[in-house]
């Protein structure tokens, strides 16, 4: 009997811890659960992102859709530092390629709207400079817009309208004086389109102007975006009138002008589902497909290529074309100040989050039995 006894006892000891096992286990689950959030998921998609080269989110830059030019970096740091001399000598040497013209004179612009003493230095020495004209305008346009704030008009304060009205007033002015100065250039132009969102132009009013920047420049690109966004619900305009202008735009301009952006901005801009059927429908197939051949035609120098493969990834991705969105995430990682990205709170957080899903699809695949 005792040795059954001991038999018995031996063969209890397992059975006991394997019950306190599981009461832990229980335990701890009921007053600290797993969280149940992808987690893991993430983490492996983070790390294939990782192998193939791809940056972490602290790496990402916020104020660029693409890095710039090395010769525009350097004349952009002068300004801060206070000497205006290599950005008038940088927009000079861009002359009439008005697509750059525009692009870098809004990045001048922007700094000008926070601190503007080294656009005073260069006003004083070249009164009438054009270059230094079309700054100033753009720079109080901006200044407006960052008077009125960011949020829906419900948020926006009385004091904040007025201020952005007087400012959008005052822009008015500096634009008819810079066009005045240097009447081939469309730039001035383009910064009324913002004038024109923010004082609710009627849409005559917007078509006569849109005729000024398409005599001087008929496929800007910067233009083109800026009206959609006149054209879109959310502002002066319709659904149908933002994918009308949009489509047009795109079926007139020669290839590796970018404009088949415009299609998927409008498409983007309006899209209120919550799956990905409306993204995967015969036309915005054919519209990646147009996007996609147009991207291939550009210059790869062109300023505003990198916005256009920003789109490309994240459509392709949501049309289940991974591998093809992966190939455009390499081309702009390390820059996320682009559509859909810039639309988030946390944009280098979705970018990432998007982005990171891609690779993970892409190393599933690769893994899997042929």
């Amino acid at each position: 009997m005792t040795v059954l006894f001991w038999i018995l006892g031996i063969l209890a000891v397992p059975t006991a811890i394997f019950v306190l096992w599981l009461a832990w286990v229980f335990l701890r689950e009921l007053f600290s659960p797993t969280p149940d959030d992808g987690t893991d998921d993430a983490a492996r998609a983070a790390e294939a992102a990782e192998r193939l080269g791809l940056l972490p989110a602290e790496r990402q830059n916020t104020d660029l859709a693409a890095p710039l030019p090395a010769e525009w970096a350097t004349a952009l740091a002068a300004v801060r530092g206070g000497d205006w001399v290599p950005a008038a000598e940088r927009l000079a040497a861009i002359g009439r390629d008005w697509e750059r013209r525009s692009a870098f004179a809004g990045l001048l612009a922007q700094i000008a709207a926070e601190e503007d003493a080294w656009l005073l230095a260069w006003e004083a020495v070249r009164p009438d400079d054009p270059d230094a004209a079309v700054v100033r305008a753009r720079s109080t346009v901006f200044l407006a817009w960052e008077l009125r704030g960011g949020k829906k008009a419900q948020y926006t304060t009385r004091e904040q309208f007025d201020g952005f009205h007087r400012a959008l007033t005052a822009a008015r002015e500096e634009i008819a004086r810079a066009a005045a100065l240097n009447p081939d250039d469309p730039t001035p132009f383009v910064a009324e389109i913002w004038v024109a969102l923010g004082l609710g132009y009627p849409n005559a009013r917007m078509d006569k102007l849109w005729a000024e920047i398409t005599s001087r420049a008929p496929h800007h690109y910067e233009a083109h975006y800026s009206a959609l966004q006149y054209w879109c619900a959310k502002w002066r305009g319709s659904e149908r009138l933002a994918v009308d202008f949009a489509e047009r735009a795109a079926a007139d301009a020669p290839l590796g002008s970018l404009l088949t952006a415009l299609p998927l901005i409008a498409h983007f801009e309006h899209d209120e589902s919550d799956d990905t059927a409306a993204d995967n429908t015969p036309l915005m197939l054919a519209r990646v497909e147009a996007a996609l051949t147009d991207a291939a035609a550009a210059d790869p120098s062109h300023p505003r290529l990198a916005e256009l493969r920003h789109l490309l990834a994240f459509y392709l991705h949501l049309q289940d074309r991974d591998e093809a969105a992966l190939e455009q995430f390499k081309l702009v990682d390390g820059y996320v100040n682009a559509l859909p990205w810039r639309y988030r709170d946390d944009m280098v957080g979705y970018y990432c989050q998007v982005r990171n899903t891609v690779a993970e699809a892409v190393r599933e695949a690769a893994a899997a039995p042929a």
